[in-house]
């Protein structure tokens, strides 16, 4: 089971914004590469710290998560999971405040050198109940940014390829030697030498690409998830944007969804309410058809459990909640008015609630127990 993002910070479900990040910044320092050259237990900690911060640091991240968990963000490859240490270095390098130096964070590897990361893609993907309590794979079309054939690189003349540039300067304090990003590179330590027609002036073509993105059951409006790498390249020796999908919920035609139950309203003549009767429904996995006993009350609500939408954080599944409602005829032939005229004095007509006919108000009480 996956570790608790809070717990690997060190902090409670409460804690402010500052206090996350200055938990984040302190395990990172102790498991920092630079700190501890060649201990892969301590490399894993310092990627799990960023992942945390990742979500936790991000507050609407944060509240998808205490209210799904790991699932809103994971699930057929999606998620804040698998970062590498580029990733790392290039979202979160300037929390350190130059802690290590040069080397190491914002997104600086051997020799100063800074990957780039690509820009990343959003799309919107729109789902049926059907398919968000199936689970479904989705080939999606993008046009996305790659390196373009034959595009070919060389070292930037303004760092020699360092990718930094240092500066000494005269202080009140004596000389200082600082060490910043190349301006004329962005840190990449190189810059473009020879670009095909149709590139752009990174080197980048735009082409189209079909993705196969697998989507969980049981994912909510709203919620995004990622794939890794699907998003624009990065010129040189960068690494690739991801693809943010965020998830439309489309209408039902007869289902309402609250949460992981489901609600459908079914009417029913006067008749059926006296006789009893067999009704087909519409459920999110096919038609099922139920008994409706005689005597059945307007307003009665029948469960069906399991046969809601399964939860996202893998906790079983929903009910469907079958609403019954009479209806009531607003015209009447001469012959039907002159039978319910006769039967307006009948006592079996006459309202008579038992205990089990519960309040509307007991109902809704229960519907949400």
């Amino acid at each position: 089971m996956k570790e608790d993002f809070y717990d690997i910070l060190g902090i409670s479900k409460g804690a402010t914004q500052a206090e996350i990040k200055k938990a984040y910044r302190k395990k990172a320092v102790q498991f920092h590469p630079d700190k501890n050259p060649g201990d892969a237990e301590a490399e894993a900690n310092f990627k799990k710290a960023a992942e945390a911060y990742e979500v936790l640091g991000d507050e609407q991240k944060r509240a998808k998560y205490d209210q799904y968990g790991h699932q809103a963000f994971e699930g057929g490859g999606f998620g804040g999971g698998g970062m590498n240490m580029d990733d790392i270095f290039s979202q979160f390098g300037d929390i350190f405040g130059g802690a290590f130096g040069g080397g190491g964070f914002g997104g600086f590897g051997g020799g100063g050198q800074r990957r780039v990361k690509g820009s990343n893609l959003r799309v919107r993907v729109k789902l049926t109940l059907e398919e968000i309590a199936n689970g479904v794979e989705k080939k999606i079309k993008i046009k996305r940014k790659k390196q373009a054939p034959g595009v070919t690189y060389k070292k930037c003349s303004t760092c020699n390829g360092a990718g930094q540039v240092t500066r000494i300067q005269n202080t009140i304090l004596g000389r200082m030697q600082t060490s910043a990003p190349c301006n004329t590179c962005g840190g990449a330590g190189q810059s473009i030498d020879k670009r095909p027609d149709g590139a752009d002036a990174q080197g980048l073509i735009a082409e189209e690409e079909t993705v196969s993105v697998k989507i969980p059951a049981g994912v909510v409006d709203g919620m995004q998830l990622k794939v890794q790498g699907k998003g624009n390249e990065a010129p040189g020796n960068g690494i690739a944007g991801d693809l943010l999908v965020a998830i439309q919920e489309l209408d039902h035609d007869h289902l309402q969804r609250e949460g992981d139950n489901l609600h459908y309203d079914l009417y029913i003549s006067i008749s059926e309410a006296v006789l009893g009767a067999s009704k087909e429904i519409d459920t999110v996995t096919g038609k099922v058809r139920i008994k409706i006993e005689e005597g059945v009350q307007s307003g009665k609500i029948l469960r069906l459990r399991g046969k809601g939408i399964p939860s996202i954080n893998g906790y079983g599944k929903g009910d469907l909640l079958v609403h019954v409602n009479v209806w009531t005829p607003k015209t009447l032939t001469k012959e039907q008015k002159q039978f319910f005229e006769k039967m307006a004095e009948d006592e079996n007509f006459s309202p008579n609630p038992e205990k089990e006919d519960k309040s509307f108000f007991e109902k809704v009480k229960d519907m949400f127990s």
